[in-house]
């Protein structure tokens, strides 16, 4: 048989039949399955993929004859034919050949067929009787030629009836007619007429072929005509609109908003600051501006309802709705907002000056990484001016957030609909404003990427295989739910190289969190301990060792000048659950202006929606099978810590801020609970699972799911703008306040005092005014004047002023007078009437005065009185124990015992098991030596300082 080198696509597998079998059909053999048509849809009806699959199993009892079953197809023929593949052509082939005359009656059936042919298999010839050969057929279209196997041919021989008799199996009888029309015309397109032996002699020669009838030529179809000017255009974009739809709407809506907030206020746009009132920025903003957020939110939606993922498009939308809500403040303010923020930029201007800080002056300076670092990069910079900082950190820390979310997102086994609604929740209800310039905003970020490398390098998803345990219920039911499918992605493809790095990487983020804030590494540990707990981590308990000693031995050694002396006040608060949570939500209610209360009652709204539905959410997912360990690893460990302290009434906002990545998944499962469709098309994402407790139709579902997601969105937008901005007439800072404190700044020398307005003395309470901005080792701001209701009562402000040393100010300000009127209850217009009483005094004198703010001095000091000077800092000479050097010396041990445990475990759970077993051996006692080394440091030092 003669190879043909022009031959293209795949050459079946022949074969024929042996010379002592019939020519009927072969019983034995299954016939070969039909190709799926490319043009079906790839989910068939329930009698269909049963044919299918049983014709697949009755055709795979062929492999075991020949191993190129795989990539072959078998076709068996009658033994009467003769086969010629590539074979030359002869002289009568390029003869010009008349067609054949389809039938009028198999003309539609001819059209079906010709659409499954194959047009790159091989040519099969088969013979011909003797006598005149039939010229070959002329090329005709797929939808116009008919095929030879249908092909009637005239005479006694009728070749194509014999095959259609012999070479047709048993079961093509019982296939629907389609299906058998389009198997035997592919067929027919393989096996050609081809030369018979001569006839014997005295045969009766058959009669040639009467001329075939031409075949008639399909009709047609009129092709439009393109519509021209602009209708034309409109009609070709109106289909395209889903592409270009969302983009023009968040385009839209971002330019909306920034002029209706910046332009000057008239009729639906601006903001005149004197409207802002109990309810905060709120009250003042136009109509426009949050018909802008709603056309925002929209297009977001519009977007996620589409049945493509685009990443890019729905990142730069959250983006968008991230400026909108958490950039209000930056674009409506003209100093940068929240006054402890300047406090903090002091810190970084007096570490950039002196080189080192000084617990003595501020407590927070014990943890100093974060002014340390803003400090070297303000300097190495050379910016002298934090303003622009402060005013656009807000915004910057969360789009900041985003990039660890959307990464710890991506190993959640979730819905796309699923994912980019938990990163829409996220920005929606992180009210709290912590991501001021502070180190919680800053430690935050890396408690984000701490969980995003945990779990995207070092996860791991077991699902339990054994069977379920016969007694005790509890253990069933923990069996149970260890037997369900993982809600994580476990990333086996890294190479131990970036598993090394990323370890180093996420002992980097622990020690920048140990050094910079009190409560993050806390979390961070808690969260490593729980994946070891739960098995969601492949690292070992090393680890959680090495860091708990990290912490501890800075508490002992490098914040002894916080904690030396006021051990009570530490561990005071420890255990009292119920204590610190009542402190940090009902009881900043109490008291309050009723129309500010309405701002607190609605962040605690916002925290009972968000947890009931993150509930409903982990309720849907475990009816499908799905149990989420690692999302609630990040809700529940965070809540845990309201037992350590009360954290000067905060820890409340503080648990609610680092378990928002939790109740933000499990609160898009309450829309979205199903799995991912396994392909990349995502129309089938909210077919649930488990088709038999399919109620209501999944198409009705999702877009119900989708709108119900929206309102929910449009919900929290709005509570986020009366929770977030509900302290804007006390948080904002004004130009009068800045300059009130600049005139201190510009009289303080040889050192200064300020006093500010409380309603009673506390250690808890902070100024409410733009303080420490600059020169915190000489300007002391601890001085406290008790005020009362009555504006005219000024006897106690005055008293403190006069028991405090010369250069000592007592400041009245904006924001201090507002703050005592939302949150303790003073009267309207309090402010003005104890400024005019104060100006009354004949004991002070008013050295400083605008509409926002005015200073006040003691008038008559006994002559010859100096400044005194300011108090000394002390640097880190700090008391020590006897212990000490060994304890240090104990701690470098056991750090890189345990670091080399761990990095020898990175190359697999059997490497070198007698090198980390040595490792332990040295790491165990060096460990206890020195934990009991920093707890003799807490007795010790405590008891003698």
């Amino acid at each position: 048989m003669p190879f043909d080198p022009e031959a293209t696509g795949v050459i079946p597998r022949l074969s024929l039949p042996k010379p002592d079998e019939s020519s009927g059909p072969d019983e034995d053999t299954p016939d070969t399955p039909d190709l799926p048509d490319a043009s079906e849809p790839s989910d068939s009806s329930d009698s269909s993929d049963t044919s299918d699959s049983s014709e697949a199993s009755s055709a795979a009892s062929d492999d075991d004859e020949d191993d190129d079953d795989e990539t072959t197809t078998t076709q068996r023929l009658p033994a009467s034919f003769v086969v010629k593949i590539g074979g030359p052509p002869t002289a009568a082939d390029a003869e010009p050949k008349t067609p054949a005359v389809p039938d009028e009656k198999d003309d539609k059936d001819d059209k079906a067929a010709a659409a499954d042919t194959d047009v790159t298999a091989p040519a099969v010839r088969r013979p011909e009787p003797s006598g005149e050969r039939k010229p070959p057929a002329e090329d005709k279209p797929a939808a116009e030629a008919k095929p030879s196997s249908v092909a009637e041919p005239s005479g006694d021989a009728k070749p194509s009836s014999k095959l259609s008799a012999e070479a047709k199996p048993a079961s093509e009888t019982t296939r629907p007619a389609a299906a058998r029309t389009a198997r035997d015309s592919g067929l027919a397109k393989l096996v050609l007429p081809a030369e018979p032996a001569a006839s014997p002699q005295g045969a009766a020669t058959p009669a040639p072929a009467a001329p075939a009838r031409p075949a008639k030529p399909a009709p047609k179809t009129p092709v439009p005509a393109k519509a021209g000017g602009l209708m034309g255009r409109i009609a070709q974009l109106v289909p395209a609109a889903p592409n270009w739809l969302p983009v023009l709407l968040t385009l839209e809506g971002l330019i909306m908003y920034v002029l209706a907030l910046k332009v000057a206020p008239g009729p639906l746009r601006g903001i005149d600051p004197n409207d802002i009132n109990g309810l905060g920025l709120i009250a003042a903003m136009p109509l426009s501006a949050f018909a802008a957020i709603l056309i925002m939110i929209v297009s977001f939606f519009v977007t996620v309802a589409q049945s493509t993922d685009r990443k890019f498009l729905l990142l730069f939308q959250i983006a968008a709705i991230t400026f909108a809500l958490h950039g209000a403040g930056a674009l409506v303010a003209t100093e940068p907002r929240f006054p402890t923020a300047y406090i903090h930029a002091g810190f970084v201007e007096f570490i950039g000056r002196s080189g080192e800080t000084a617990i003595n002056i501020d407590a927070r300076m014990g943890w100093p990484g974060f002014f340390a670092l803003f400090a070297f990069v303000t300097k190495a910079a050379g910016i002298t001016d934090l303003t622009p900082i402060l005013q656009w950190t807000p915004l910057l820390s969360n789009l900041l957030y985003l990039l660890p979310f959307v990464l710890i997102l991506r190993q959640m086994v979730a819905t796309t609909r699923a994912r980019w609604f938990a990163a829409l929740l996220f920005i929606l209800v992180q009210w709290i404003g912590q991501d001021y310039f502070s180190p919680q905003g800053f430690t935050f970020a890396l408690y984000l990427a701490f969980v995003a490398i945990l779990m995207r390098w070092f996860g791991r998803v077991e699902q339990r295989t054994k069977p379920l345990p016969e007694k005790g219920k509890i253990r069933r039911l923990l069996a149970r739910l260890d037997g369900m499918t993982p809600g994580e992605i476990a990333n086996t493809g890294t190479y131990r190289a970036d598993r090394l790095l990323m370890l180093m990487l996420l002992i980097a983020l622990f020690f920048a969190a140990t050094a910079s804030h009190q409560i993050t590494p806390f979390m961070m540990l808690g969260v490593l301990t729980a994946c070891l707990l739960f098995k969601r981590t492949r690292l070992t308990w090393a680890l959680p060792f090495f860091l708990g000693l990290v912490v501890l031995a800075w508490i002992s050694y490098q914040t002894v000048g916080f904690w030396a002396g006021q051990i009570d006040a530490i561990f005071g608060g420890f255990g009292r659950l119920i204590q610190n949570f009542v402190s940090s939500s009902s009881g900043r209610i109490e008291g309050s202006d009723p129309a500010h209360a309405v701002v607190l009652k609605a962040r605690l709204g916002i925290l009972v929606i968000i947890l009931s539905l993150a509930a409903i959410g982990l309720i849907r997912r475990l009816r499908r099978g799905v149990h989420d360990r690692m999302v609630l690893i990040l809700l529940c460990i965070p809540v845990l810590a309201m037992g350590l302290q009360s954290y000067g009434g905060e820890m409340g906002l503080r648990v609610y801020m680092f378990a928002l990545p939790g109740s933000c998944l499990l609160a898009a499962y309450a829309f979205f609970p199903n799995l991912p469709a396994d392909s990349a098309d995502v129309r089938d994402e909210t077919v649930p699972i488990r088709r038999r407790n399919v109620r209501f139709n999944p198409q009705l579902t999702k877009k119900l799911s989708v709108v119900l997601a929206a309102c929910i969105a449009v919900l929290f937008a709005g509570l986020f703008l009366l929770a977030r901005y509900g302290n804007e007439k006390f948080e904002r800072v004004t130009t009068g306040e800045i300059a009130a404190m600049n005139y201190v700044y510009d009289h303080d020398k040889p050192s200064a005092r300020v006093l500010y307005l409380v309603p009673k003395a506390s250690p808890e309470v902070t100024p409410t005014l733009p303080w420490g901005a600059k020169d915190v080792d000489i300007v002391n701001f601890n001085g406290q004047a008790k005020v009362n209701k009555d504006p005219t009562q000024v006897q106690d402000a005055i008293e403190a002023l006069k028991a405090r040393d010369r250069n000592t100010y007592l400041v009245v300000s904006r924001g201090q007078v507002s703050y005592l009127q939302l949150n303790e209850g003073f009267p309207e217009g309090w402010g003005e009437k104890f400024r005019a009483a104060l100006d009354a005094s004949p004991d002070v004198k008013k050295v400083f005065s605008n509409a926002d703010a005015a200073l006040y001095t003691w008038k008559k000091f006994v002559k010859g009185t100096e400044i005194p000077d300011p108090q000394p800092y002390k640097g880190r000479g700090d008391p020590t124990t006897p212990w000490t050097p060994v304890g240090v010396a104990a701690l470098a041990v056991t750090w890189i015992a345990l670091f080399g445990h761990e990095v020898i475990r990175l190359h697999g759970p059997g490497r070198a098991p007698r090198a980390r077993r040595r490792l332990l051996y040295v790491a165990i006692p060096a460990f206890l030596i020195a934990l009991a080394v920093i707890i003799e440091r807490f007795i010790y030092i405590a008891l003698n300082h």
